[in-house]
C-alpha cells in the first residue's frame, strides 16, 4: 500500500505534515507513505526545505493519493508541464485533496460536477473551475475526497485508513493524535464528518 502526498514547492507544512504522521499510525509490511514531490527537494511556504520520497510520476501507481496545498498551487495548475506529470485515475486510487490541492483536482477534471470542499482563500478559484464548493470540512464521493482547513487533514487521513484497513484503525490513529483529555469527543467529532461519506 503506497500513499502518494503531493508535495510542490511553497507547501503547506500543516496539510502534508499532518497527513503524514496521521497515515504513519499504520504500521505494517507494506505500508509506505511518501512525500511524492516534483523534485528532490521542495520548500514549504515557510521556509521548510524536505527531501521527496517519491516524484510526481510514482504517484501514477499509488494506491491513494492526498493533494495537499501551497502558496504557489495556481502556479503549478498553470504549468502544462507540471499538471502533464499527474495522471490519476479515481477507478484503482483514493485520491483525496485539502484546501488549495482541490483546484488541482478541479483543473484535472476529478470533480468536476461533484461538490467539493477548499479553504476560503481558494474557494473562489476552485468556483471559478466550475465545481461547487461546500461550506464544511469534509465530503466524498466515491474514491474521491476534499477537505478544507489546515486541520481538516486527520480527516483526509483517517478517511484513507478507513477505507482501507476499516474504521477501528482509522479510530486509533485519530486518537493517538488527539490532544489528552479531549481524545474521546475529538475522535467522534472527526468520525462524525468521515463515517456519512464511507460505503455502506
Amino acid at each position: 500500500m503506497h500513499i502518494a502526498i503531493l508535495t510542490f514547492d511553497g507547501f503547506n507544512e500543516l496539510d502534508s505534515l499532518i497527513a503524514l504522521g496521521v497515515l504513519n499510525r499504520i504500521k505494517k509490511p507494506g505500508w509506505r507513505v511518501t512525500l511524492c514531490c516534483p523534485a528532490p527537494q521542495v520548500t514549504s511556504m515557510n521556509g521548510v526545505t524536505v527531501h521527496a520520497q517519491s516524484l510526481l510520476e510514482e504517484a501514477r501507481s499509488a494506491d491513494a493519493v492526498v493533494v495537499g496545498s501551497g502558496v504557489k498551487t495556481r502556479e503549478v495548475v498553470a504549468d502544462p508541464a507540471l499538471m502533464a506529470r499527474l495522471s490519476l485515475d479515481p477507478a484503482r486510487q483514493l485520491i483525496a485533496a485539502q484546501c488549495s490541492g482541490t483546484l488541482i483536482l478541479a483543473k484535472l477534471g476529478l470533480v468536476g460536477n461533484v461538490p467539493a470542499c477548499t479553504d476560503l482563500t481558494t474557494k473562489p478559484w476552485v468556483q471559478e473551475a466550475g465545481v461547487e464548493v461546500l461550506n464544511q470540512p469534509f465530503y466524498a464521493q466515491g474514491n474521491i475526497a476534499t477537505a478544507g482547513g489546515c486541520f481538516a487533514a486527520p480527516y483526509l487521513a483517517a478517511w484513507i485508513i478507513a477505507r482501507t484497513e476499516g474504521l477501528e484503525a482509522a479510530s486509533a490513529a485519530l486518537h493517538y493524535v488527539a490532544p489528552v483529555g479531549e481524545k474521546e469527543p475529538y475522535v467522534a467529532n472527526a468520525l462524525k464528518n468521515i463515517t456519512p461519506y464511507l460505503p455502506k
